[in-house]
C-alpha cells in the first residue's frame, strides 16, 4: 500500500513539473513574439493587432505554428504583411524555430547571435529572404 502511494505521488508530481515546463516554455516563445510585435511600428493590415494578444493560445496566432508534439513556436511567415519594425533581442528565445519567413516587410536591427538563436541559425537554408550577417 505504502510503495502504491509513493507511485502514485512521484507520478502526479512528474505530470505536475511536465505541465509547468511546458507552460514555462510556450511562454518564452510567446513573449519572444509579444516583443516583436512590441517593436514593429507600421502594421498597415492590421494582422498583428488582431490576432497576437496574450489572451489567444500562442499556437493560434495568425501565421505562427507549433510543433504538436513540444508545443513551441516552430515556424513564423509573416511574408507579405508590409510590417515595419525592428527584431528584437528576445526574438533568440524562439529555440525550437525551424522555418522564418520575412520576405517583402521592412524589418531592420541584428539577429541574435548563434548561441542565442538556436537551431534556425545553423539551417539557414530555413529561411526564406532572410540574409544573416557575420
Amino acid at each position: 500500500m505504502e510503495k502504491t502511494f509513493t507511485f502514485f505521488l512521484s507520478t502526479l508530481f512528474l505530470l505536475m513539473a511536465s505541465s509547468v515546463m511546458t507552460q514555462t516554455n510556450i511562454t518564452t516563445d510567446q513573449l519572444a513574439l509579444l516583443s516583436l510585435k512590441s517593436q514593429i511600428i507600421s502594421d498597415p493590415f492590421q494582422f498583428l493587432d488582431k490576432s497576437w494578444s496574450p489572451a489567444i493560445f500562442v499556437c493560434h496566432w495568425v501565421e505562427v505554428t507549433c510543433g504538436s508534439r513540444q508545443q513551441r513556436v516552430k515556424s513564423l511567415n509573416l511574408s507579405n504583411m508590409a510590417l515595419t519594425g525592428e527584431i528584437p533581442h528576445e526574438f533568440g528565445n524562439l529555440s525550437f524555430l525551424v522555418s522564418l519567413d520575412l520576405r517583402s516587410n521592412n524589418f531592420h536591427g541584428n539577429l541574435p547571435q548563434e548561441r542565442q538563436f538556436g537551431f534556425l541559425h545553423q539551417h539557414k537554408e530555413a529561411c526564406v529572404g532572410l540574409s544573416f550577417l557575420d
